[in-house]
């Protein structure tokens, strides 16, 4: 299963993933990483100006 594998292939992430973890884990720029977020295709929590993103969102995200 796709899930398994994601799991599996950011095993070296934290639960909880910075906007340039993101960058890394899907080899995308910053620009197109806040857009998912904004268009809330990853799904994430704002506090204050940073954005907390829980890894299994990615992950969703790309079974997507």
């Amino acid at each position: 299963m796709m899930t398994d594998k994601a799991y599996e292939m950011f095993s070296d992430y934290e639960d909880v993933v910075t906007v340039d973890d993101v960058m890394k884990m899907l080899h995308i720029g910053k620009n197109s990483v806040y857009d998912l977020l904004k268009n809330h295709r990853i799904e994430s929590i704002r506090v204050g100006s940073r954005y907390v993103i829980p890894k299994k969102s990615v992950i969703n995200f790309l079974n997507i």
